[in-house]
Order: C-alpha cells, then structure tokens, then sequence
C-alpha cells in the first residue's frame, strides 16, 4: 500500500523543479531531507534548519524526508486505524469523545466542523449546514492521571492500543527533533523547547474518509473537512496515497493540492506556534476535498476512502505562550496558557 522513497522536489500548482529554496513569486511546499539536521554536518544542520524555517514563514508546510520513522511502523498504524474504522458503530459509539479538557475519544461523521470561527453559535451552525464528512479517534498521552484514553476492548481491536502508544512516542520523539530545528533556524539555543514540551500534551488523531456520493459534497460550504488551520504548535501528518489536502496559497487564496509523496510526512505550522512566534511562522489554511469520484451511472459518481494520521503537537499545558525571542520587539498578543488556548479552540468546534 505504501513505498516511502522520494527524491524530488514537489513545486504545488507548478511544474517539478529540481532545485531547493523558496521561490518568491510563486507558492511552494519544498521536500526536505531531515537527515541532514538529524545526522549531518554542523553546516548541513545549520542550512538544514535555515530552509525549515524560512518554509515555515513563507508557507507554513514543508515535506519531511528521511524522516526517521520507519514504513513498517507508519504501515502498521494505518492498518490498525483502519481495523478499527471497520468495527461496529455501536462498538465505537461507546469509546464516544466528551470533553474538550480530555480531547480523546471517538468522533462519529458529523460532529465535528472545523472552521477559522471561533464563536460556538457560528460554528454550531456551519456543522448543522456542511458537516465534515470524516470519523476520528483521538488519543493523548495514556499516563495522563485527570483523563483517560478510551480504547476498545482487545478482543474487538487486537494490538490497536501497543501500535498506537508506541505510534505517539514515536511521533512525539520526532517533533522534539522538528522543534530543535525550528529553535536553531530562529537563532535560539538548540534545546530552548525541549523542557517545554517535554510532557507530551499531544493528540494523536487516526481519521478515516468514507466513500460518499459526490453529489453531497457539492453543497455550499460542504468538504471532507473545510477550510482551518490546526490549532497546536506542530501537525505531522501522514497520508494514504488517495490525496486530497490541499493548501491555500496565502497570497493569492487559491488552493492548491499538496499532492501525497511517498516516504514523506507533511509538516505544518499551527496557530500557537505563530501566536508564538509573533507571527513570523505561518499557520496556512487548508482542506480535505474530495478526489476524483467514480462514476456509479449516469447520474452519479462515489469518492473512495482515505485515511489518514495526523500528530498534533502541542506544548506543555502549563507553558506560558508569549512572544518567542528574535521574532519582533513589539508583541502582538497577550501570553496565554497551552492549556487555555487549546481547550477553549475545542470547546468552540465540537458540540
């Protein structure tokens, strides 16, 4: 189902080029070989860190090359995700998320409408016009001693809760890699985030698109999941190879298909890293959109399934968040708590 080798350079909107660095004039996702941060040269991490984070100002999203985690470790994730997608309703029903505070738990289609509204009327009604046609499961941190992960019995997912903890440690161990070359491309000490995400407040979240009728996606307002930004400081995201996501070029508006790239991680900028960094670093709307549908008859056409894991990364929940050193002498926002801000996000989305 999967190959994880890339070696080009994917231009979004654009033809290939075989060239790194951003271009000014137009928008670009730039492919990025990780190992030269991980494992090179002091020049190589230097340089490495650099293009991450001027992607990350200039376009909020970057693809990660040899990223570290293996393909059977990424493979076997999605199969268990799609183990349990395949379960019973009324056996996931009972794993029902119900508290922003917790953010675990499973989302049936429709609950959820993620939007750039912050105001729970507006968005209560945005869900009750064009819901998102997705399911999720969500799981955080299983030491947690206030909220509790909720997972299926084993005799109903077998090896689902060993694959998925072991799945988020894996990502977490990435993203303090990701932040250590956020930290040095903006001139800041190697380690300044380690002791500040170290408690591992993150979301793991397994998402499943059903086939629909193409039809039902062509209301006003309607997609698999509308336009948002995430809400964390990091989201890694890794996709099936049905597409999908797609990006809205800031200076234009238009939206443009961050296509799949085997052996990569899509990686992006959330809105409490750019509150963070005072707005240097960018958090960019996007999408999940259908593709394209096949025909049924005459009259109607169905999309298939995709799947996808997406890692949100967030800081400690105590953190104070407040304008980072090196990104402006003036702040533009008041400090604010991890915690404060990620749940009041949450408690606004979901009804």
């Amino acid at each position: 189902m999967f190959s994880f080798r890339a070696s080009v350079i994917i231009r979004t909107g654009l033809p290939v080029k075989r060239r790194r660095g951003l271009a000014t004039a137009s928008f670009r996702i730039p492919l990025i070989d990780f190992s030269r941060f991980k494992t090179g040269s002091p020049a190589d991490k230097k340089s490495t860190a650099t293009e991450i984070v001027s992607a990350m100002k200039e376009s909020g999203f970057i693809y990660l090359s040899n990223h570290g985690i293996p393909a059977p470790t990424i493979e076997k994730a999605f199969t268990r995700s799609a183990e349990f997608f395949r379960l019973p309703s009324e056996v996931k029903d009972k794993l029902a998320w119900e508290d922003p505070r917790s953010n675990r738990g499973y989302v049936k289609i429709g609950r959820e409408r993620v939007t750039q509204a912050t105001d729970a009327a507006e968005i209560a009604a945005l869900r009750e016009k064009a819901p998102d046609f997705k399911e999720t499961m969500e799981i955080g941190r299983d030491w947690d001693s206030a909220w509790k992960n909720q997972w299926p019995q084993a005799t109903d997912a077998p090896e689902f809760k060993e694959t998925m903890l072991n799945f988020f440690q894996t990502c977490h161990e990435l993203h303090v890699f990701v932040m250590r070359a956020i930290a040095t491309g903006l001139e800041l000490e190697e380690g300044f985030f380690d002791q500040r995400i170290q408690e591992q407040c993150h979301n793991l979240r397994l998402l499943s698109y059903p086939p629909i009728k193409r039809a039902l996606l062509d209301g006003e307002g309607q997609a698999r999941a509308g336009a948002h930004s995430d809400y964390g400081t990091l989201t890694l995201l890794f996709q099936d190879s049905v597409g999908g996501l797609e990006v809205r070029n800031p200076h234009t508006g238009v939206f443009i298909p961050a296509i799949p790239i085997p052996g990569t991680i899509v990686v992006n900028v959330g809105d409490l890293l750019a509150r963070w960094s005072n707005d240097v670093l960018r958090s960019t709307l996007h999408r999940v959109v259908a593709p394209a549908a096949r025909l049924l008859n005459a009259h109607e056409a169905i999309t298939p399934a995709r799947q996808s894991i997406a890692f949100f990364c967030n800081p400690n929940f105590t953190a104070e968040i407040s304008c980072l050193p090196n990104c402006g002498t003036e702040a533009k926002y008041l400090p604010i708590s991890t915690e404060a801000y990620i749940v009041g996000r949450l408690a606004a989305t979901y009804s």
